[in-house]
């Protein structure tokens, strides 16, 4: 499959998920994305702190039950080095990229063997961290999987965008008569041309910290859970133009 090919089919999922009101049709949709590429497994789901259980953070998930009893059981999470590169970059990565130590870490030894033992032997993750310290991530598995340069970049975009829209339907974002002020508009609309938030202050003679100060706060009015997440929900309503 060509680049094109890839980026229109992460487009027309993008373009469609307007159309899924509920949680397990838009997890049907993500299915039939991803399942393109090879992923017979999906979890969308948030990070836990140490005092919070894997179950907990859950969101959405298509993984066998048995596995999910197990992991949970077992408390994988806190010996899954997927999870720890996931926590560490903001970045997707496969899971063979998840370094650990063999002798060190026998516990992350046992989760990636008994993983593969429910058809989960290669896996691709698009980590999502938010601007108040919220972490999670949307983590994927198979056994004959589609992956390659030209497919990451889609993935990545079918993973991001299925995560927001899932957790919108979970906790719905606040109206978008919510008041953004001003220079919260302006800095919007300079982050969606792709600005950092020093070009945004030299732009609009501010310091780097205001504009960093503008940005968190309008993407907490907005209920974003990081600035993509907020310029994204501020041109679908129309706040900015993209």
């Amino acid at each position: 499959m060509s680049a094109v090919d890839y980026g229109r089919e992460a487009l027309d999922f993008i373009e469609g998920l307007g159309a899924y009101t509920k949680v397990p049709d838009a997890m049907e949709a993500l299915a039939t994305a991803f399942g393109r590429y090879g992923f017979e497994h999906i979890i969308v789901t948030g990070l836990p702190n140490p005092d919070q259980r894997f179950s907990q953070m859950v969101l959405a998930k298509r993984w066998p039950a048995e596995w999910f009893s197990l992991y949970t059981q077992k408390s994988y999470d806190r010996v899954d080095p997927v999870i720890r590169k996931c926590r560490q970059t903001v970045n997707p990565f496969e899971w063979s990229e998840a370094p650990y130590d063999p002798e060190l870490e026998p516990g992350a030894v046992e989760v990636m063997r008994r993983a593969a033992d429910f058809r989960m032997s290669r896996g691709f993750v698009v980590p999502i961290h938010g601007l108040t310290g919220y972490e999670a991530g949307v983590s994927l598995a198979g056994v004959h999987l589609d992956l390659n340069a030209r497919s990451k970049p889609a993935l990545h975009l079918i993973g991001m965008y299925g995560f927001d829209h899932i957790r919108r339907l979970l906790v719905p974002e606040p109206h978008p008569s919510t008041r953004l002020t001003p220079r919260e508009r302006e800095v919007l609309a300079w982050a969606s041309q792709g600005k950092s938030a020093w070009e945004i202050g030299e732009i609009l003679h501010i310091t780097q910290r205001t504009a960093e100060e503008h940005l968190s706060t309008a993407a907490r009015k907005l209920g974003a859970v990081n600035r993509t997440h907020a310029v994204a929900i501020a041109i679908r309503h129309r706040i900015i133009s993209p």
